[in-house]
């Protein structure tokens, strides 16, 4: 199937970027070109289409991640592609992938089948850059903090409680902790370091929530670097480096404009993880794309549990915007596994794992119906599944007034999720909006953080280690306590623990650190074990990629 994806995306002729851009009402001088099928689009449109009516979001999420696969990317590309079919005004907005999962275990993140964002070689090689030039930032911030401890540290800074970390983007486990500074007195002094990947960068954080270039800068203004020998804090402000960082990121703060392979258009634009950072592409190209098309199809990192709840408390409130519906993908591979089949076991015919693993998407529902938004279901067909298992779980949803419809995108591009998007429409249409966040502002950091594990985890309680409990008190005399919470937690289980799957029943969540991250706008809780620095799995990805003589590629799926 991956070689059939990588052949599908080299096999469909894409429109120049600049006749996509027209559509959208775009001159070539609001655009930058990027050869003839990318493009950056300049902030100043926002300027020129403030009158226009914001469009409708629909977010799309999934339950718990499994190796089998869940398509919620391929689903909402697919679903942008159905809304143009029925002649509805639709653009995607996506995040762009990161080289750690490209090159680990995942391969390429562009959708899949006939329901991808071209060019597909280009998102997961480098792109337009922007990643490398958030990486450049970021890293440009740790070179300034130790030459100003190596000139004189007039900020009197504490090279033992350095918070801020280097940053690369690549899963590289060697990195985690380090030791940088040796080799004698003109390298600076020796202290303790250590890298997170590019994507959980507070960088990226913050060009996905800016609103505008000045935002951006002055967000970079109250990052937190770590805090003097008297336990005072050390923001990038502090160390006049605002306007270094905002100049290296004045392109990479543009959205980039791309295409379906149905010459739908495409914002794909920043990238955190949403296990260990906010999950979400940037308010920017989602407030951008309001402006230019009536309907905004964007998705979330992994499950409902990361990506829709931080995209739901987090982004919807400093975006401004109230979404108008959620998609959560499913399949019934997937629903399998959480109901205890193991991955090689998956081409046979289960019905009672199937109906077993139904208590993970039945967790995700009732989610979603928490934050009191119209949602649809969308079952993503594999051709392995049987007549007896799709007839197990339509009956299901049917039975609990679950919207559901089966999506065919993979194999049919657009034309596969036209039920789902006339489903969509219906629900939006009919159903009561009551979208309500997970917790009040005035909530304490604590209190935020006990509803997420409770009322989306369905923990029965959260323990706090004694560095955890400790983080707490000293943010709340910081004054942090209205921020809100951005958690890291796996991404496989409702749980801290990645190998419990399916909807367990009481267990708690462990909190072991807590993170400023104040120029995002929230705390970051660690769980678990969760790591800010991925490793690569035994047989990466990356062993399987090539490219010939004439510049073929194989094995980026």
């Amino acid at each position: 199937m991956e070689n059939m994806d990588l052949k599908i995306s080299q096999s469909v002729k894409m429109e120049k970027i600049t006749n996509i851009a027209s559509k959208l009402g775009l001159s070539e001088e609001e655009i930058e070109l990027y050869g003839n099928y990318k493009a950056k689009i300049n902030l100043s449109v926002m300027e020129k289409f403030k009158d226009n009516e914001d469009g409708k979001v629909i977010l799309v999420t999934a339950i718990n991640p499994t190796p089998a696969g869940e398509g919620k990317s391929t689903t909402t590309v697919g679903l942008g592609q159905a809304f143009n079919k029925i002649g509805k005004n639709a653009i995607i907005a996506l995040r762009e992938p990161s080289f750690g999962p490209v090159m680990g275990i995942k391969g390429g993140a562009a959708g899949g089948g006939y329901a991808q964002v071209v060019p597909m070689e280009d998102l997961n090689l480098h792109f337009t850059g922007d990643i490398h030039a958030i990486t450049t930032a970021n890293n440009a911030v740790s070179a300034l903090i130790d030459n100003h401890i190596h000139q004189g540290n007039t900020l009197n800074i504490d090279p033992r409680r350095i918070t801020w970390k280097r940053a690369l983007d690549m899963n590289d486990r060697a990195l985690r902790q380090v030791i940088v500074g040796l080799g004698g007195i003109g390298n600076s002094l020796p202290r303790e370091d250590g890298f997170n990947i590019s994507v959980a960068s507070e960088i990226m954080a913050v060009l996905c929530l800016a609103k505008d270039l000045m935002d951006l800068k002055e967000r970079v203004k109250r990052i937190v670097i770590g805090y003097t020998y008297d336990r005072k804090i050390v923001t990038i402000g502090n160390l006049e480096a605002e306007g270094a960082v905002a100049l290296i990121l004045k392109d990479a703060i543009k959205p980039n404009l791309v295409q379906t392979l149905e010459n739908t258009p495409a914002l794909v634009h920043g990238g955190p993880f949403a296990n260990i950072a906010h999950g979400c592409n940037s308010i920017i190209a989602t407030n951008m794309g309001r402006k230019l098309a009536d309907y905004v199809i964007t998705e979330a990192g992994f499950g409902a549990d990361l990506g829709a709840e931080k995209f739901l408390d987090i982004k919807t409130k400093q975006a401004g915007f109230t979404p108008s519906a959620v998609v959560i993908v499913a399949t019934i591979r997937a629903l399998k596994m959480h109901g205890g089949m193991s991955k090689k076991e998956l081409e046979e015919e289960n019905v009672e794992a199937l109906k077993s693993g139904l208590e993970n998407l039945e967790k995700h529902i009732e989610t979603i119906q928490a934050f009191g938004l119209p949602y649809v279901v969308a079952i993503n067909k594999f051709p392995t599944d049987t007549a007896k298992e799709i007839h197990a779980l339509d009956v299901f949803l049917e039975e609990n007034n679950h919207p559901h419809s089966l999506s065919e995108v993979w194999e049919k591009g657009g034309d596969g999720a036209v039920d789902l998007a006339n489903k969509l429409l219906k629900e939006i249409d009919t159903k009561e909006n009551n979208f309500k966040r997970m917790y009040e502002d005035e909530d304490s950091l604590d209190v935020k953080i006990e509803k997420i594990a409770t009322k989306v985890y369905g923990a029965s309680g959260v323990e706090w280690t004694t560095a955890a409990k400790k983080d707490l008190r000293k943010y709340k005399r910081e004054g942090w306590d209205h921020l809100g919470v951005c958690m890291a937690k796996t991404q496989y289980s409702l749980t801290d623990n990645p190998k419990i799957l399916g909807r367990p029943k009481d267990f708690t969540i462990t909190i072991r650190e807590l993170r400023p991250s104040i120029g995002a706008g929230f705390i970051a809780a660690l769980t678990g074990d969760v790591m800010t620095m991925p490793g690569l799995p035994k047989v990466p990805a990356a062993n399987h990629m090539d490219i010939d003589k004439d510049g073929n590629i194989e094995g980026l799926f």
